[in-house]
């Protein structure tokens, strides 16, 4: 699988009545078999307000890779990918649960995902051998 882009937003309200402001979006894009895919997954605001809670990191944005700041939001998407695989198949989704949230960053290695980010910044994408060399 090759990563071509990962990165994160806050949604904004489009109408007056509408709830898109309490959500985030963080996206993947990665080619697999020759297909482009992008992977969205949509999560609660909350969640990226607790994110030390989920990692070791205290700021946000949580690194910096030359001159690209990289926030908690353009972690999520990966974190999800690289702890279920099945996620490749799918183009989006939904997580309200805290505790189905948390369990995607438990085990994971964030010194590693550096790696996948210094990669895009520098090379424009990260080949991905195995997600099982991003887990401890």
């Amino acid at each position: 699988m090759l990563i071509k882009e990962c990165k994160g937003y806050e949604l904004e309200k489009e109408k007056p009545n509408t709830s898109e402001d309490f959500f985030n979006r963080s996206e993947v894009t990665f080619e697999e078999n020759g297909e482009l895919k992008t992977l969205h997954i949509l999560y609660l605001r909350y969640f990226d307000e607790q994110f030390q809670t989920y990692t070791p990191f205290e700021t946000d944005p949580v690194f910096t890779i030359g001159t690209r700041d990289v926030y908690f939001k353009d972690l999520v998407g990966i974190v999800c990918l690289l702890k279920n695989t099945g996620f490749r198949n799918r183009k989006r989704i939904y997580i309200s649960s805290e505790k189905e949230f948390a369990s995607y960053f438990e085990g994971v290695d964030f010194e590693k995902l550096k790696v996948i980010f210094t990669s895009l910044e520098q090379n424009g994408s990260y080949k991905l051998q195995s997600a099982l060399e991003f887990l401890v």
